[in-house]
Parts: structure tokens; C-alpha cells; sequence
């Protein structure tokens, strides 16, 4: 299957800069998949379409602030974008630069807290550092890492991110890891959370730290060429323990957003499990543990909009996004999102 079949025009004005005033006032494009019909709602009444019966999916990685500035030892500026810890002290990264150091070559982060050393370089800007610091290094992080938002999404200084140290994060993230946000879950409020409960709704967390599988665009003229890079997962008793229940009990498994669907889909059973997955779901794919999905408007060509169109049909989906740009939604990780039924 060619990946311009997964192309669509999006008027760069729909997508969002920042996010939306109130986590659940966001728009909820509602589309029941069995027949294409689409509802408009809000976040904030995405309880009118579950039961008690229903599980509903959360990931609760936790981003960190993944953009680093830093020099060469000729002086010349780099930024670094963290994706993975591999090892103690063993960064994976995308690197931007000039002139790529090569692999030996030493460089300065933290503004001079910490020293890194290029271990290997490979494809498309990744590298491989070894990374030191008297402090602990998630410490530096903090202190002088910025959120690792993606390139649509503009800010011209420093002082522009303070408020995405907190809005590119959702409520109940927990587990340090991603290097970009599980964006669907951006719209939900504690208050939100607690309502859904007091309507008897499970809810259950996952860990999936996102990094380049998710965001990685398909270059590949056909999708089966693209390569998927794998991501870290972890399912807990309890977690499993919900899923089953939910299960038995002819309740929907609801995940929140696609990479608590990759997680799902990469489980042989509802058993705790951690590992890591490379799953690329594209049409057509059964899917086996996945009965509605909340997700955000996905890139065009992208490895996250061929899995929304598995999970419906192409046509239906692409109708479902030439509807919200008339509608003038707002799109990609700021934006608004689509209950698919």
C-alpha cells in the first residue's frame, strides 16, 4: 500500500500552537466507525459514551525535558534531542548540527555541568553518547532541558516553554522516559478523572515511553518499507487484572491514544508483560484488544494516522478529518481529538 494514500491537505493555521485554555474543554470529534456517523462534542462528555463496564487505557510515561543545547569542541552550537537511557550513562539522541561530530569527538551540555562523549553515529541524525556529570544527570534536565516539542509547534526562546513544562505532560504521568508526550492524554483533569469514577468507569495505567517509533514520519514511498523503531512497555498485575475484568464482564477496552494501543496490540493476552515493541499497525490489522481508541489528529503520511485508518477505514477516516478541518478543529499534539467508536 503507498503512503500518499494516507495524505490529506491541512491549512497550517488549524494547527495548534499552544494548548487549549482547559485540558477537557477541547473539541471531541465523535465517530462511530460501523457507520461514519460523527457527533461533535467536548472532552468534558467523553463519559456519555462509556459504561461501567468499560476499561478505559491510560499511559502514564512521564516526558522529560529532552531538548539539550550544548557545543562541539570547535565551539560550534549542537542540540540534542534524548530519546532512550540504553545503558547507564548511554544516551540515545537525535543530534542536530552544522557539522556532525564524529564519533570520539567530546562535547559540552548543562552549560558545562556535564561532558559528553560520541560514541557512534548512524542514520538519519541518531547517535549514541556517553554522557557524565557530578550531579545526577536528570537533575541537570531539569534544570536546563527544555520540552521536547515537536517542530510544528514553534517557540522562539527559552522563556517561551514555561507553560508547556507543564501542559506537555499529562495529569497522572509518573514514569520518567518519553521524549514527546502521549498527546491524547493531555485533555484529562483530575476532575474529569475523579467524575468518570464516580460513574463507576475503570480506569487502568500502562507505561509506554514514547520516542522514535511513535513520531518517526514514513519516508518510504510503499508503508511496508518502513522500518519501526522499538519503544519500552510495561503492564502491571493490576492493570492486567482490570483488562481481563473488563473483559469477562463484555466491557470495552478504551485506550487513550495510539501508544496505549501499541501496547495493547503487542500483548499475545491480557497478562502483565514489559519488554519492548516495534508493532507497525497499518491496514489491514485485527485488532485484539482495542474496542474504541481517544486520539489526536495525526500527521499526514504518518505511522499514527495508518493505525487509525486500521482501526476504521481509510475512507472513513480521512472523511473524519476533511469534516474536522471544516469544522476548523485544531490539529496534531496541542490540538483537539476523536473519540472513534
Amino acid at each position: 500500500m503507498e503512503t500518499a494514500l494516507f495524505n490529506y491537505e491541512l491549512p497550517e493555521h488549524l494547527i495548534a500552537q499552544q494548548p487549549a485554555e482547559q485540558r477537557d474543554n477541547a473539541r471531541m470529534l465523535v465517530l462511530h466507525r460501523q457507520t461514519g456517523k460523527i457527533e461533535h462534542r467536548t472532552v468534558r462528555e467523553i463519559g456519555d459514551y462509556l459504561t461501567p463496564k468499560d476499561c478505559l487505557v491510560l499511559n502514564n510515561t512521564q516526558v522529560i525535558p529532552a531538548r539539550l543545547f550544548g557545543q562541539k569542541q570547535t565551539g560550534g552550537k549542537i542540540e540534542l534531542l534524548l530519546l532512550n537511557e540504553e545503558k547507564p550513562h548511554h544516551w540515545r539522541v537525535l543530534l542536530k548540527s552544522s557539522r556532525r561530530p564524529a564519533p570520539g569527538s567530546h562535547l559540552t551540555l548543562c552549560n558545562g555541568e556535564a561532558q559528553a562523549e560520541m560514541i557512534t553515529d548512524g542514520e538519519k541524525g541518531e547517535a549514541l553518547l556517553r554522557i557524565e556529570s557530578a550531579k545526577p544527570f536528570i537533575e541537570l534536565l531539569t534544570k536546563h532541558g527544555l520540552p521536547p516539542l515537536p517542530p510544528y509547534i514553534h517557540r522562539a526562546t527559552p522563556d517561551e516553554y514555561a507553560t508547556d513544562r507543564e501542559r506537555y505532560q499529562t495529569v497522572y504521568a509518573s514514569q520518567p522516559g518519553a521524549a514527546a508526550a502521549p498527546t491524547a492524554g493531555l485533555h484529562f483533569t483530575p476532575e474529569l478523572l475523579t467524575n468518570l469514577k464516580q460513574k463507576g468507569i475503570t480506569t487502568c495505567e500502562l507505561t509506554l515511553h514514547v520516542g522514535l517509533g511513535t513520531f518517526r514520519p514514513v519516508t518510504a514511498e510503499i508503508i511496508t518499507d518502513h522500518t519501526m523503531h522499538a519503544e519500552r512497555y510495561e503492564v502491571s498485575p493490576q492493570t492486567a487484572e482490570k483488562l481481563r475484568h473488563a473483559r469477562e464482564q463484555s466491557g470495552r477496552i478504551i485506550a487513550v491514544g495510539s501508544t496505549s494501543v501499541r501496547t495493547l496490540e503487542s500483548l499475545p493476552t491480557l497478562q502483565p508483560a514489559s519488554g519492548s515493541t516495534d508493532i507497525f499497525i497499518y491496514p489491514p490489522h485485527t485488532f485484539q484488544h482495542t474496542d474504541a481508541i481517544l486520539t489526536n489528529f495525526h500527521l499526514p503520511q504518518s505511522t499514527l494516522l495508518m493505525m487509525m485508518a486500521a482501526f476504521t477505514d481509510r475512507k472513513t477516516l480521512l472523511n473524519a478529518y476533511h469534516e474536522a478541518i471544516s469544522h476548523r478543529y485544531r490539529f496534531f499534539s496541542y490540538g483537539d481529538c476523536m473519540l472513534i467508536l
